[in-house]
């Protein structure tokens, strides 16, 4: 458990008053008390004795859901400006976080979007990946379904917890608290990569998650997102070619193993879905990688040795190199929305003992498809901006960029 702050230290410095005698000068240090408390490493731990948020604690209802079955869905973004003018019509700031992967908009409150600016959004998200809007506090649990469901049904997930209040059961609670266990000797770093849920015949696109409540600044918890068009982009071109052809199984069957090894309820039987490793994004008709590292078993028609080559490069790409990610510092009631069809992400341990409280809404897209006439993110984006493409056979390189 990381060391924590009970009680405020108070530390010194010094200024500094001048003397001179003789015609000789010089400085003579007086304490001053300083108004800044810092302990390295330690942040003061929240207490929760009147907790607002009880209704979205965690529960694992023992109930039993049919399978799932194919819905009609249109991808709202394709409606949406490309220049996103509706929706950064009331924002006072928006910023880039890589040029690869993830946007902050300030100035827009979730909650009060027209339809104009929700399909906006959807593009936004579409585009780069995901989308980061601080202190949403108008955005309760009721509000952020409704935005949810205004871009597809909303996914009901047959393992993890769901909030307390009725009615909520296809909301995805996110909880951990100061008698959580340190889970991170449970998991290897790059297992802890996903992409939610792609198991599902039509997995999710646009999803939400809010933060309730969670560490201070400097307290740790922090999500990380990789962008599956720039893992596209990592590759060669014969590579690109080669996995253009080829189909990844993708598995519940994990989840729902740990959940029977925890007593705890599967609420829908577990489903093997098979889905292109390549797939063209509807929206952008970018193409990307479609791989998970946390659910994908297995690649169609090829060696098993080939298959686990392909699994393990490709998992290396998405959690190892960090131009193609994006990190999130979260604050109470900000709202990470993002795309899952172009995202894998990873939570980060290290905040105990605070506690970590969000809740997710996330809706069904189509079946994943690949259209061999789509472009790259970054095809498309020399050709928009007048850029050098990325040379890819390791040849006329320079030294490493420290």
């Amino acid at each position: 458990m990381a060391p924590f702050l009970q009680e405020p230290s108070t530390q010194s410095t010094y200024e500094y008053a001048s003397n001179e005698k003789g015609g000789l000068a010089w400085s003579t240090p007086v304490k001053k008390q300083s108004h800044l408390v810092y302990e390295p490493g330690r942040t003061t731990v929240e207490t929760h004795g009147d907790y607002g948020y009880d209704d979205f604690r965690p529960i694992f209802p023992d109930i039993h859901w049919k399978p799932l079955t194919e819905v009609p869905y249109q991808d709202r973004g394709i409606q949406g400006d490309p220049q996103f003018r509706n929706l950064l019509a009331d924002a006072t700031d928006v910023f880039d976080y890589t040029p690869k992967i993830g946007t902050e908009v300030h100035g827009v409150d979730l909650a009060k979007l027209t339809d104009a600016q929700k399909n906006d959004l959807a593009r936004l998200i579409a585009t780069r990946g995901v989308v980061f809007f601080r202190n949403q506090t108008d955005l309760d649990i009721d509000t952020q379904r409704e935005l949810g469901q205004y871009f597809g049904k909303l996914h009901k997930h047959a393992t993890t917890s769901i909030p307390r209040r009725p009615g909520l059961e296809d909301i995805h609670v996110v909880y951990t608290d100061e008698k959580s266990k340190d889970q991170r000797a449970s998991f290897s770093s790059t297992f802890l990569w996903h992409s939610d849920v792609t198991y599902e015949v039509q997995p999710p696109s646009y999803t939400s998650l809010k933060l309730l409540s969670g560490p201070p600044r400097g307290g740790g918890g922090d999500t990380l997102w990789s962008s599956q068009y720039a893992v596209y982009d990592l590759l060669s071109e014969g590579m690109q070619k080669y996995l253009e052809g080829l189909e990844a199984l993708h598995s519940a069957q994990i989840q729902a193993d740990g959940s029977h090894a925890l007593g705890r309820p599967v609420r829908r039987d577990p489903v093997i879905t098979k889905h292109p490793l390549i797939r063209t994004h509807p929206v952008t008709g970018w193409k990307s990688v479609f791989f998970n590292p946390g659910f994908v078993t297995d690649i169609v028609g090829i060696p098993k040795t080939e298959a686990n080559f392909i699994i393990e490069y490709l998992t290396q790409l998405i959690s190892t190199t960090s131009e193609i990610q994006a990190r999130f510092r979260w604050q109470k009631n900000d709202v990470a929305f993002w795309d899952n069809r172009i995202c894998n992400h990873s939570a980060s341990y290290g905040f105990a003992p605070h506690r970590r409280h969000a809740v997710r809404v996330a809706c069904h897209a189509e079946r994943p498809i690949f259209d061999p006439t789509g472009k790259s993110q970054e095809e498309e984006m020399s050709i928009r901006y007048g850029l050098r493409r990325v040379n890819k056979d390791g040849s006329g390189q320079s030294n490493y960029n420290d």
